[in-house]
């Protein structure tokens, strides 16, 4: 498992994903609402086959990273990143939204090429 730390401000590093203070706070509030330990568990990004445009996200809390994995850490929120989707979702952004019509996670994706027209899948 490797560990990039987070809010150093150290020039030159590129962690695998940056997260929100927005998004941090919200999955922290779902983490410890599950009775998770957020010392530990986190939050799993990942990408996944599916859907018009031919890769989807997928997140999840997991108890704690496999072996393998990217971990970071941005505003007491762990994330958990498998190597197959670094290679995908590097330099991405986690945030979340609040609005009038949803609210939810969005992954700011720089990696982008193209998407489908409902935004939940992608190309890159």
């Amino acid at each position: 498992m490797s560990t990039e730390p987070a809010d150093t401000g150290t020039e030159g590093t590129d962690p695998a994903i940056e997260v929100t203070p927005d998004a941090a706070e919200e999955a922290i509030s779902l983490l410890q609402g599950e009775g998770l330990d957020t010392d530990i568990a986190g939050l799993r990004l990942f990408v996944q086959q599916g859907g018009c445009a031919g890769l989807s996200y997928g997140m999840r809390f997991d108890t704690e990273p496999e072996e393998d994995d990217l971990v970071v850490e941005h505003h007491g929120l762990r994330v958990f990143v498998d190597p197959a989707s670094k290679n995908y979702i590097g330099g991405s952004t986690l945030d979340y939204e609040h609005g009038l019509q949803a609210a939810g996670f969005e992954v700011e994706n720089p990696n982008v090429v193209s998407e489908c027209g409902c935004g939940e899948s992608f190309r890159t």
